[in-house]
C-alpha cells in the first residue's frame, strides 16, 4: 500500500530529469540537428538505400532525372544519386577525423601555452602566428601539392591549418581558468600540473571548445571539398562531393551532375552552422541570446 511520502516521491524524480535547453528547442536548432542526422544514417546505410553501386556503369550516358534515376547519370552512366549516398560515407567521417585531430593537437598544445606561459608561450604562440598568417586555403593548397594529390594528404593538409584556431581559443580559455581561486589551491594543495590542467581546468573549457569543434565540422566540409574540386583531395573514381562538383562542372548542360553534391555540401555545411550557433547559445549564458528573451 502506498504511502503519501511515496506520491511525492515521484514527481520529484521526473523534476530531477534533465531538461532540454531552450536554446536548443529553436527551430533552427531542431532543423540542423534533424538534417544532420538524416546525413548520418545516409552514411550508415547507404548500401542499403543506394540502388546501385558508386561505379556502376550504365547504359544511359549522360540521363535527366527520371523515375529509374532521380538525380540523374553522369557521362559514364554511373548513378548520381547513388554516388551522393556513397560520398556521405567519405564527406562526413573524414571531417569529423580531420577536426578530431585539429582539436586534440590545437587543445594540447593550447592548454600547455595557456598554463606555463613564459617561454613555453612564446614559441607555440610564433607558430599560431606564422599559420595564421597564410589563408587556410592557400596554405593547404601548398602543403598538399608538396605531399601529392590524395584524400589522405588532403587531410594532412588541413590538420596543419586547423589546429592553431583551437590552440589560441584554448589558451585564452586556460589563461582565464588559471587564476580561478579553486585552481590556485588545487596548487597550493600539491597538484600537479596534468592533474590541474585535466581536473580543475578542462570541464570549464571543454564547452566553448566542443561549440568550436561543431562550427568546424561544417567548415572541414567545405574545405575538403574545396580540395577534392581542385583535383588535390579525392581521385577518380571516388564518389567524393566536392571532386563529383568538380567533374559536373566539365558538362554544363548537364547541370544534375553537379547541383545535387553541391546541395549535400550546402545542407550538410547548413545544418552544422545552425547547430553549432544553437550550441553557442546553451553553453554561453553571456552570448547574443538570452534565455528568457530569445531576442538578440
Amino acid at each position: 500500500m502506498s504511502t503519501a511520502s511515496e506520491a511525492i516521491e515521484l514527481p520529484a524524480r521526473y523534476r530531477r530529469l534533465p531538461r532540454v535547453h531552450p536554446a536548443l528547442r529553436r527551430p533552427l536548432a531542431v532543423t540542423g540537428a534533424a538534417i544532420l542526422a538524416i546525413w548520418v544514417l545516409v552514411a550508415i546505410f547507404a548500401p542499403l538505400i543506394a540502388p546501385y553501386g558508386p561505379d556502376v556503369l550504365g547504359n544511359s550516358l549522360s540521363a535527366a532525372p527520371s523515375s529509374a534515376h532521380i538525380f540523374g547519370t553522369d557521362q559514364l552512366g554511373r548513378d548520381v544519386f547513388s554516388r551522393v549516398l556513397y560520398g556521405a560515407r567519405i564527406s562526413l567521417p573524414i571531417s569529423a577525423l580531420l577536426v578530431l585531430m585539429s582539436l586534440t593537437i590545437g587543445s594540447t598544445v593550447g592548454s600547455l601555452a595557456g598554463y606555463f606561459g613564459g617561454v613555453v608561450d612564446g614559441v607555440i604562440m610564433r607558430i599560431v602566428d606564422l599559420v595564421f598568417a597564410f589563408p587556410a586555403i592557400i596554405l593547404a593548397l601548398v602543403v598538399t601539392a608538396v605531399l601529392g594529390p590524395s584524400l589522405q594528404n588532403a587531410v594532412l593538409a588541413l590538420v596543419v591549418v586547423s589546429w592553431p584556431t583551437y590552440a589560441r581559443v584554448v589558451r585564452g580559455l586556460v589563461m582565464s581558468a588559471s587564476q580561478r581561486e579553486y585552481v590556485q589551491a588545487s596548487r597550493l594543495l600539491g597538484a600537479s600540473a596534468r592533474q590541474t590542467l585535466l581536473r580543475d581546468i578542462l570541464p570549464n573549457v571543454i564547452g566553448p571548445v566542443v561549440v568550436l569543434a561543431t562550427l568546424d565540422f561544417g567548415n572541414a566540409i567545405l574545405l575538403l571539398s574545396g580540395l577534392s574540386f581542385l583535383g588535390l583531395g579525392a581521385q577518380p573514381p571516388t564518389a567524393e562531393w566536392g571532386a563529383m562538383v568538380s567533374y559536373g562542372t566539365q558538362y554544363f548542360q548537364d547541370w544534375w551532375m553537379s547541383t545535387f553534391p553541391g546541395l549535400a555540401i550546402f545542407s550538410s555545411v547548413l545544418a552544422l552552422n545552425f547547430l553549432g550557433d544553437s550550441l553557442r547559445d546553451a553553453l554561453d549564458p553571456h552570448g547574443s541570446w538570452t534565455t528568457r528573451g530569445g531576442r538578440r
